[in-house]
């Protein structure tokens, strides 16, 4: 049974007679839980669902385990391959990353929305939504004209099928009726007027791409036990190619032919182990492989790919384990060993499968034996070997936990699976990696991929699949036909003027016009008169420092600086908490803390008191940023310009032809904190040059990135603009950003309305009008600039609003950053809701304008400034404060 893993269950969990939920990865065990109810462990990592002995190497004592046992089951070879087909889509449709290899069938929790009420795969729901129909300006043409043309070439393939191809879908029934689904497919499978015909069935549904000659088809078939079984097949629908249901057919197809070409589905991506990118001075292996897609775009079927990366650390988890115990010693290992793996992913490399640990049974050792279905005994040190050729080197070590749990019901219970650390490897980067320049810059050096080198891959990819036999077998029995790539005319509209408080500048780069400001004055900035810093004493010289380098360049921009109280503390978090305390007044305009290190604890707790219990700005700094030598000047500037914004100053404008123009930013995270809550940042400008902000922000219990408080949010803009300008705003353009796969239909029917409502009762006689649109920085599709034989990144500007789009949507992409190493990312805006009118040159001409008002970075970003500065207040509070800011700090950037 190679590339499976042991299950467990324990005898008050006994697996259902045939249920079919037992068949993941070909074994098919439950884990019950007990008073915590199915959350398990992971709801409560400081009361373990698994009993610990006091360290890791302690000879397991588990008492409650009397009476519990280990069964396993090894399948008919032919009947788990067709069970790891048949879990594809299932997987696709609950977000399961290890389930089996995947393969041609379809899962019934991924089409019983056709007649068992079930859901079809996330990021494929949002393809039924049509808006682009209720709005009158694009239904004809959702195109602009404007800015000049330039050819394109895409991460699109074309993918052709034959004028009049359906998908057959048919019902299946089996008298006696059969509970196990790997014995109605093994005996649907057998006839052979099927065997030849291209095919995905879940036990239930059948899909075909060739006609049965009756509606009504009857086969019989016969068990090993002699029993005969009546399959009666009804055509229940034909289907055309544009529908959800083939797309996510297509989808299955592909990564079937990606496992042909020896690549290894984790995730949702596809990886090839066979050429590792190593990067031995920092102990990690880097998987190249693809994320896929298959899609309808405006005319035609396309398939999209795009180059991804796996990351792996060449630790084990028993060697982070080991040494982790070192640092911290036997009596503390075990709740700090739970702390730091438990969420984590790990990949079991004898099998290319990932598993998030859950938790950590210490009662278990490699040495304890379980029991086969069979009913013979075999240890796990036995297994491994038996099945990988593995030998386990520490017979000690405890066993790792991940918890399979399937959303077909809320009923379901967990299955259990056992994972030796030793054979586990540690994927992605902790924080602290993160933070190594080194090493980021080492990873980035091999997966920023040029345009030419992203081009070529993708050229090799599609080569691949074009002479693979086997996967042109599998296109050609669907009927699909695997095209070239993809070209397209995009436009590249004009570049913005910046506007400051004497000048008009047009920056030598239009991404970047940091060198242009040096000499010119900010539009507007509030004098600094009475300010605190808090520092160590051995900071206090270059804190000294600092401020002289402060107020020289303040003076410069114009924001004038007067010399700060200086309080020198201790290096202790408390201490700087308690001086803060101590030395604050109502006057105090800003608090500046210099810190000694990087410690999350300095930050959160400065952050939490000054935002919420004692309402100030605040600006935190470390001690090694200001001793960087001939950097001064520059970390000075950059420090003036937040100070600014966090006082309620005004840095530059472009010009907004739009009178009476409010835009709202949306977006929304989960609180690091308590992972049941999500954090609603929304952030509204209130003023016509777009250069003053009203920030809220408020945590919700809540199961999906649904925002419940819109309607309190816009009344309060609303309101606020009204203060300023003495009037209601005409127009309103909501960007919302955070939006995930799936989602649309209940922004529309959820979210639209709260906006509607709060403008309607603002003003019941006002006539302002509302717009959404819904923002996604990761996109798949990508483009390149095709110029002197070669290919590069499109021009700052480029905007794509035809063939890569949605025939049902009026939406564009819009590339609005420059990548100075690496492929730019275009941004997808996708407009649902539109009564202002605006034409699509309009809309996309603002957005971009947007893109440059942005005030922590003098260029221009990869979003809309509203949904920058809301995904900046959600970042914050999730991260640290963990509770809704005051309200006295709503009218500035505080959170810069």
């Amino acid at each position: 049974m190679r590339g499976e893993e042991a299950m467990v269950v324990t005898t008050v969990a006994a697996p259902e007679a045939g249920g079919d939920e037992e068949q993941r990865a070909g074994l098919g065990r439950r884990w019950a839980p007990r008073e915590r109810g199915v959350g398990g462990p992971q709801e409560a990592r400081g009361q373990s669902e698994f009993p610990c002995s006091r360290g890791p190497c302690a000879e397991g004592r588990a008492p409650w385990r009397t009476g519990k046992k280990f069964l396993y089951c090894e399948p008919h070879k032919r009947i788990k391959e067709v069970l790891e087909e048949e879990l594809s889509l299932k997987r696709d449709e609950c977000h399961v990353k290890n389930a089996p290899a995947d393969g041609l069938s379809c899962g019934d929790a991924a089409y019983t929305f056709m007649e068992r009420g079930g859901k079809i795969r996330r990021d494929l729901r949002d393809l039924d939504v049509c808006t682009r129909e209720k709005m009158a300006h694009v239904r004809d043409c959702k195109t602009g004209s404007s800015g000049i043309p330039v050819k394109l070439v895409t991460n699109l393939f074309s993918l052709d099928l034959p004028q009049d191809w359906q998908l057959y879908q048919y019902h299946v029934t089996y008298a006696p009726d059969l509970e196990s689904r790997r014995m109605r497919i093994a005996l649907l499978y057998s006839h052979r007027e099927l065997c030849e015909k291209a095919k995905a069935f879940d036990g239930v549904i059948l899909f075909l791409s060739q006609k049965l000659e009756e509606k009504v088809t009857e086969l019989s078939s016969e068990t090993r036990r002699g029993e005969t079984v009546k399959m009666t097949i009804t055509l229940t629908r034909e289907l055309p190619a544009s529908s959800p249901v083939c797309i996510q057919v297509f989808s299955i197809i592909f990564r079937k032919i990606l496992k042909k070409l020896s690549m290894y589905q984790i995730g949702r991506h596809f990886y090839k182990p066979s050429e590792p990118v190593e990067i031995p001075q920092h102990s990690l292996s880097l998987w190249p492989g693809f994320a896929i897609s298959v899609s309808q775009f405006e005319n035609r079927l396309l398939f999209s790919a795009d180059v991804s990366y796996k990351i792996l650390r060449n630790e084990t988890v028993l060697e982070f384990m080991t040494s982790l115990c070192h640092q911290t010693g036997v009596s503390s290992f075990p709740q700090t060993c739970e702390k730091q793996l438990i969420g984590l992913i790990v990949l079991t490399r004898y099998n290319n499968k990932t598993y998030r640990i859950d938790d950590i049974d210490w009662s278990v050792k490699a040495t304890h034996a379980f029991q086969k279905r069979d009913g013979t005994e075999i240890t796990y040190v036995d297994y491994y070997k038996q099945q990988y050729d593995i030998t386990l080197s520490d017979l000690n070590q405890p066993m790792l936990v991940s918890l399979w749990k399937s959303k077909r019901n809320d009923n379901t219970q967990a299955r259990m699976v056992h994972l030796i650390p030793e054979l586990c490897f540690l994927t992605g980067l902790t924080s602290r990696a993160t933070s190594d320049f080194q090493m980021m810059k080492a990873i980035a050096d091999k997966t920023r991929l040029s345009p030419l080198g992203r081009q070529q891959r993708l050229a090799r990819l599609a080569d691949d699949i074009q002479r693979n036999k086997d996967a042109r077998f599998e296109l050609e029995t669907w009927g699909l036909h695997f095209g070239c790539q993809v070209s397209l005319t995009a436009r590249v509209v004009p570049s913005e003027k910046i506007l400051l408080q004497d000048d008009v500048c047009q920056p030598v780069s239009a991404a970047d016009w940091s060198k242009d400001m040096r000499t010119r004055k900010i539009l507007s900035a509030q004098s600094l008169n009475k300010w605190l810093i808090i520092c160590s004493d051995r900071a206090e010289n270059v804190t000294e420092n600092f401020v002289s380098c402060l107020r020289r360049v303040g003076s410069s921009m114009g924001f004038n600086v007067d010399y700060p109280k200086i309080i020198k503390v201790q290096e202790a978090p408390a201490a700087f908490l308690f001086a803060i305390q101590k030395h604050f007044d109502p006057d105090v305009q800003l608090v500046m803390c210099v810190l000694p290190s990087a410690q999350q604890n300095y930050y959160d707790s400065i952050k939490k008191y000054l935002s919420s219990d004692c309402p100030v700005p605040s600006q935190c700094v470390l001690v090694r940023t200001l001793n960087k030598q001939g950097m001064m000047m520059s970390v000075a500037t950059k420090i003036a310009l937040q100070m600014t914004c966090k006082l309620g100053g005004e840095l530059w404008a472009v010009e907004i032809p739009l009178k009476s123009l409010m835009v709202v930013g949306i977006d929304i995270c989960k609180d690091a904190f308590n992972k049941g809550m999500v954090v609603v940042g929304f952030v509204a400008s209130i003023n016509p040059r777009i250069t003053r902000w009203f920030s809220r922000c408020i945590l919700q219990k809540t199961a999906a990135d649904v925002a419940d408080c819109l309607k309190v949010f816009m009344i309060g803009a609303l309101d606020k603009w009204y203060k300023h300008n003495h009037d209601l705003p005409a127009r309103v353009i909501v960007y919302r950003d955070g939006v995930g796969d799936g989602q649309l239909k209940t922004l529309i029917e959820y979210e639209v309305p709260q906006l509607l409502s709060s403008m309607t009762e603002a003003s019941p006689n006002s006539s302002s009008r509302l717009s959404v649109v819904v923002v996604r920085k990761k996109c798949l599709p990508r483009f390149f600039l095709e110029a002197n034989h070669t290919v590069q990144n499109p021009p700052l500007g480029t905007t794509v609003d035809s063939e890569a789009t949605r025939p049902g949507s009026y939406d564009f992409y819009l590339v609005s950053q420059v990548a100075c190493r690496g492929t730019v990312n275009p941004t997808y805006y996708n407009v649902i809701y539109d009564d202002n009118g605006l034409k699509p040159d309009h809309m996309q001409r603002l957005t971009f304008k947007l893109c440059h008002l942005y005030y922590n970075w003098p260029g221009v970003i990869s979003t809309p400034s509203p949904c920058q500065y809301a995904h900046k207040l959600t970042f914050l509070v999730a991260q640290s404060i963990h509770k809704e800011p005051n309200l006295a700090l709503a009218n500035s950037l505080f959170y810069l």
